[in-house]
């Protein structure tokens, strides 16, 4: 009987009170806590200049590419495109 008190106390010890469980947000700090949000909320707004910057470069490579085309590599893409005037 002693040892079955035993199991069920260590059993109970590393249970969770079911009523309310601790977050992760609770148990930091609130400094730390918005230390995290701004983090997150710079590394975010990095994340969308640096798209930006991609999308930029490869719309200036694919000017680039097109300046440095040939005639006929030109008529060959754009030949049958050709107004009715």
């Amino acid at each position: 009987m002693a040892r079955k008190k035993q199991q069920q106390r260590t059993n109970n010890e590393f249970e969770l009170p079911k009523e309310k469980a601790a977050t992760l947000a609770d148990q930091l700090g609130g400094d730390v806590l918005a230390k995290l949000k701004a983090a997150k909320k710079d590394m975010l707004a990095e994340e969308k200049v640096q798209e930006e910057e991609r999308i930029a470069k490869a719309a200036f490579e694919r000017k680039q590419r097109e300046k440095n085309m040939s005639f006929e590599e030109l008529l060959n893409q754009y030949g049958d495109k050709r107004s009715k005037f």
